[in-house]
């Protein structure tokens, strides 16, 4: 009698919760089917590559690179503000926050290179020969007039 009633109670209380899900699950897997049948159609194949052929030529690395590069000054200005934020305050206290700093700084670092004329390799670079190479630019930035710090 006692088990009767535990399976009662079990069947009473797991039904009201599968069987909708178990509907939405069928409906659902209709939908993603019909359209995965239309989205490999020839049609959408064809689209879906011209589309990739017309945004292949407007890269944002590349459109950036062709524009001329800010001021010195605004680098300056930005370069001495990323310096105190990546040397204490609030980039110790998050790692994603340091690692942006890090980047824009290094960014900067890179187009007053290109403004001055200062033969750099930060980008191919990363770890510890990133930070060699960023204190040696640093070093022949501030050579060529730039006020780092």
């Amino acid at each position: 009698m006692a088990l009767t009633h535990m399976v009662v109670l079990t069947a009473a209380l797991v039904l009201p919760l599968t069987v909708p899900y178990a509907v939405a699950v069928r409906l659902r897997r209709d939908e993603f089917r019909r359209k995965r049948a239309c989205a490999d159609s020839p049609a959408h194949v064809g689209a879906l590559i011209r589309l990739d052929e017309s945004i292949r030529g407007t890269d944002p690395a590349h459109v950036l690179a062709r524009l001329a590069p800010p001021p010195i000054e605004w680098l300056a200005r930005d370069l001495r503000r990323l310096d105190r934020q990546r040397r204490g305050g609030v980039t110790l206290e998050s790692v994603r926050w340091r690692a942006a700093v890090m980047r824009a700084y290094d960014e900067r670092l890179c187009l007053a290179c290109q403004c001055l004329g200062v033969t750099e390799n930060l980008r191919p670079l990363d770890g510890l020969d990133r930070e060699i190479e960023r204190v040696r630019v640093e070093g022949a930035l501030e050579e060529a007039g730039l006020q780092l710090r």
